[in-house]
């Protein structure tokens, strides 16, 4: 069975996903969680020969903001998307936490203006305590940087454009 501290990280990370529906089922324990309107629910239940006990939970959420961090790109004209129609995604291969250096300390992989060829690390994605090195798999110039650093991102999600050479 889980400790209560891993159930409390668990519904922090479900929380601040896209997650809608979660299930984990470990030794004839199973935890079900749902994200409902502003609340998640949390139901734990032990299977064994005796009867299931069910423990039900529910906490407040709060709800997310919008960010202005996207107004500069909303007004896009034809022209915008003419030219991002010939750049080169890097995408997330992974559910993760994306990270921009190897370490706080440390300086960012790549920044906008940035040279890259088909192996250069450009980021880092973090996922279940294990640091992905994440490659541009393309020769070219970093045009924009499309994730925050800690930022959560899902599988596909793009995270810098590069114009090939």
């Amino acid at each position: 069975m889980l400790k209560i501290q891993e159930i409390r990280e668990i519904i922090k990370l479900i929380d601040q996903s896209s997650i809608n529906e979660f299930t984990f089922e470990q030794d004839g324990s199973k935890i079900k969680m749902k994200k409902q309107s502003q609340e998640v629910e949390t139901v734990v239940r032990n299977v064994v020969a005796a009867p299931p006990v069910e423990v039900v939970s529910t906490q407040p959420q709060p709800v997310p903001t919008q960010q202005p961090v996207q107004e500069a790109s909303a007004p896009k004209t034809e022209e915008t998307k003419a030219d991002t129609s010939n750049l080169h995604k890097i995408t997330s291969p992974m559910v993760g936490t994306f990270y921009a250096a190897s370490s706080p300390e440390a300086g960012n992989y790549v920044s906008v203006g940035s040279k890259v060829t088909n192996d250069t690390v450009v980021c880092i994605v973090e996922a279940m305590k294990l640091f992905n090195e994440i490659e541009a798999e393309v020769k070219g110039e970093i045009v924009e940087i499309l994730a925050e650093n800690g930022q959560l991102v899902e599988y596909g999600q793009p995270l810098f454009l590069v114009k090939p050479e």
